[in-house]
């Protein structure tokens, strides 16, 4: 071990090197990392360290965790393709790791805890080598030879949340000098052998037919309603709520119908969602699903794929309720969770090829991620006690691409969650007024069943709007106005005139052009590739190509007979 200003080497020597082929999780997540900003995806943390460590123990007891641990010693060297994206895990055996060292100073307690979480949102910006090893940052908070606070930082493709709890559970023991047993959770080298194996690739086939059933036939945009404009907003505005009231009340709830905290709490937002958006289906994408399966449970690695949940919300009429709900959010969740094994590849491939036949492109809007497994007690038990029941507390914005999104954070002794909602959808007021309608209705549903008619007297919240020319057409609502712009965007200088029709749930385009090569097809793949953003609009079912010769006045173009017309698909137009 060496030392540096402000900066600790020290060096590990693991067991159980090897290569092999990326897991699923791992692919998924170097295809985000290569995507989006670093501060999207890598994970920080500030871990609970035990009375009396010193900076030797932190270190010797890090050491230990990397040497314990595969995944944090894995590697992704570039692959052969032209674009050098990974296609293969290896596992260093041994190797350097870092430590920064921060003395705190005369900070207090709070004040402390400030520097940690600004130190922590430092580093979370700056992005990983995803050819060096270790797949973790630490940085040692230290008064003297003592240490305060641990703050890490995750690399996605080699941890998510609920990893980072179990590796919390065994920093802790090993700061106190416990001696761990080897680890016996399955590696990801282990797992992608599983995943290429007959029973895994009928498993992950399986799972993308359940995908493209649910692209096809669900809505692809929960919030086509005013006020959304095409691009995403810079920053979705972030609170956080924590009731102890509302813990009991949840844990009533699930006795009553004999379902978890997860199921509740993801139909309790679906039916406010759903009242939000004004419509009686969603789906919401819920991440890192494959934790749900118990044979992955305690995995040390990055399981983070979606799981696709098409829910029938309701009401589907005046007795329709939220135990009702419930019972639908428990089946609709297994059959999500169920197929989240997938090949992102694949999943992004089948993603172009539905928007392409069906002209409309599903959007990631309603989210759920279920954190409550993954951090643990000691860390909430460390927070200031809540000064209000429910206490609400704003967040600084968050650069996420979601309409709404619940980070569910803890169920028992105190419920506390996450709400990211986009001002398009939600002014402040009113995603502070969705967050308290969550323990609003936990408490009605606790004294018994809650009819979904009676959401709004309870929430307080009043449905989105759709004023002017909107269709339902098929799972969704469509804006025509929003449908024109898209086609005249799309095809630009290319058409002088463009006309939409509407009838019998058919969206007809008539183009006028100079442009004598123009076809349907092409301004189909046009419009196709301009509909990311575009989520209250829709590609046309149908394409009339007029030509137009310059000198004629332009309102002569609709008398000329079309020069093409037909779906410019591939395929047949799929329904809606």
């Amino acid at each position: 071990m060496t030392e540096t200003e402000g900066r600790i080497t020290a060096r590990f020597h693991g067991a159980g090197g090897g290569s092999g082929p990326l897991t699923l999780g791992q692919d998924n997540m170097l295809r985000c990392i290569r995507r989006d900003r670093p501060e999207q995806i890598n994970r920080e943390s500030v871990w609970p360290v035990p009375e009396g460590t010193t900076i030797a123990t932190a270190v010797g007891a890090l050491r230990a965790l990397l040497e314990r641990h595969e995944s944090l010693r894995t590697v992704f060297p570039p692959g052969p393709g032209a674009d050098g994206f990974p296609e293969r895990q290896e596992v260093r055996t041994e190797g350097e790791f870092t430590v920064a060292v921060v003395p705190v100073g005369d900070r207090g307690g709070a004040a402390t805890d400030a520097l940690a979480d600004e130190l922590g949102r430092a580093d979370v910006a700056v992005p990983f080598d995803l050819t060096a090893a270790p797949r973790l940052r630490f940085t040692l908070l230290t008064e003297g030879e003592l240490v305060h606070r641990l703050v890490v930082v995750g690399c996605h493709a080699g941890v998510d949340g609920v990893a980072v709890t179990l590796l919390i559970r065994d920093w802790l023991a090993l700061a106190t000098g416990t001696r761990l047993p080897p680890a016996e959770s399955r590696t990801p080298l282990e797992l992608a052998a599983l995943e290429q194996s007959p029973q895994g690739r009928r498993k992950t086939a399986a799972a993308l037919k359940h995908w493209e059933t649910v692209l096809t036939a669900g809505p692809s945009s929960s919030f086509s309603v005013d006020g959304m404009t095409p691009g995403r907003p810079e920053g979705t505005a972030a609170l956080l709520l924590r009731s102890r009231t509302a813990a009991a009340d949840l844990e009533a709830v699930c006795r009553r119908t004999a379902a978890g905290p997860s199921a509740v709490l993801i139909a309790v937002f679906a039916a406010l969602a759903a009242h939000r958006a004004d419509r009686t289906d969603l789906v919401i994408s819920a991440l890192s699903a494959n934790r749900q399966r118990s044979a992955l449970a305690d995995h040390i690695g990055t399981l983070a794929q979606d799981a696709l949940i098409a829910l029938e919300v309701g009401p589907s009429g005046a007795d329709d309720d939220l135990d009702a709900l419930i019972g639908r959010t428990k089946v609709a969740s297994f059959t999500g969770y169920w197929h989240s094994t997938l090949n992102a590849d694949k999943v992004w491939q089948l993603v172009e090829d539905v928007a392409e036949r069906r002209g409309a492109r599903f959007d990631r809007q309603i989210v759920v991620n279920d954190l409550s497994l993954a951090i643990p007690e000691t860390i909430s038990d460390a927070r200031p006690a809540p000064t209000a029941d429910p206490e609400v507390q704003w967040l600084p914005d968050q650069p996420l691409p979601v309409r709404l999104m619940l980070n569910i954070l803890r169920t028992t002794g105190s419920l506390e969650f996450a709400l990211l909602a986009c001002p398009q959808v939600f002014e402040r007021a009113d995603a502070e007024r969705l967050a308290r309608a969550v323990p609003a209705v936990l408490a009605a549903a606790a004294a018994g069943p809650l009819p979904l008619t009676e959401l709004a007297a309870v929430s307080g919240l009043s449905p989105a709007t759709r004023t002017g020319d909107w269709q339902r057409i098929g799972a969704d609502w469509i804006d025509l106005a929003a449908v024109r712009t898209l086609v005249a965007d799309a095809l630009g200088a290319r058409a002088t005139a463009v006309d939409l029709g509407y009838e019998d749930g058919r969206l007809t385009a008539r183009i006028a052009t100079t442009d004598q090569d123009l076809t349907p097809a092409e301004a189909h793949r046009a419009v196709v590739a301009t509909l990311p953003g575009h989520e209250t609009a829709m590609a046309p079912h149908h394409y009339a190509v007029h030509h137009h010769p310059g000198p004629l006045p332009l309102l002569t173009w609709p008398t000329l007979p079309a020069r093409a017309e037909g779906s410019g698909r591939a395929e047949a137009a799929l329904p809606g």
